[in-house]
């Protein structure tokens, strides 16, 4: 299984030798923000709010103290821009009474922040800090559970089953590429299965043989 998985990340790392987030951001208070952000909706779009939202508060003190409907009008082409401008301008605010306005760069620190879960934290620590972490999205789940590297639908699950598969120094460029793979080619819908690199390493039994 280990020689599989590691097969699997050798042949992303030549299709993705570059990957990284699409999300644009300047530090890793931007990035958190956006990660939040992205959730349910595309990079695009959070690409599209976030020039106007950190030009407006520029600093976790300025969204901290931010009219919240404000910042509603500003988010709300990302979806869910309620709960997405509560997330934000709470975590803003818990960086700067508990860490004085910066990002903490461990994952219990992280997750302590109100609104930020483990996916959320594993990107901002792969991303921001080149920390070992791995985030798990939908894609990363399917891929994990097509190429039989988890049968997990447990995000934290996934998680702990593709940490124990790669060794630490990988962690941060697995979810990239995965979630990379998944949007290009073993998609959630009809997948690729013709143009797929990986398809002599693939058990999943729901192939699409016109792919």
């Amino acid at each position: 299984m280990r020689r599989r998985a590691r097969t699997i990340l050798g042949r992303l790392k030549k299709r993705y030798p570059l990957a990284g987030t699409a999300l644009e951001y300047r530090d890793p208070w931007q990035l958190l923000v956006a990660t939040v952000l992205s959730a349910q909706t595309t990079d695009t779009n959070v690409n599209r709010a976030t020039p106007r939202l950190f030009a407006r508060w520029p600093s976790p003190q300025d969204l901290a103290a931010a009219d919240p409907e404000e910042v509603e009008a500003v988010v709300h082409s990302t979806g869910y821009y309620r709960q997405k401008t509560r997330s934000i301008i709470s975590l803003s605010a818990d960086l700067v009474e508990r860490f004085g306005g910066k990002v903490p760069g461990d994952m219990a620190a992280l997750t302590g922040l109100r609104g930020v879960g483990r996916k959320t934290a594993s990107v901002v620590l792969a991303e921001a800090f080149g920390s070992p972490a791995i985030a798990v999205d939908t894609h990363v789940g399917r891929i994990s559970r097509r190429l039989g590297l988890s049968r997990h639908a447990d995000p934290a699950k996934v998680e702990a089953d593709l940490q124990a598969l790669y060794p630490r120094r990988e962690w941060a460029g697995v979810s990239m590429r995965f979630i990379l793979f998944g949007r290009e080619v073993c998609t959630a819908r009809r997948p690729h299965c013709g143009a797929c690199p990986l398809v002599d390493r693939c058990p999943y039994p729901g192939k699409n043989p016109a792919g």
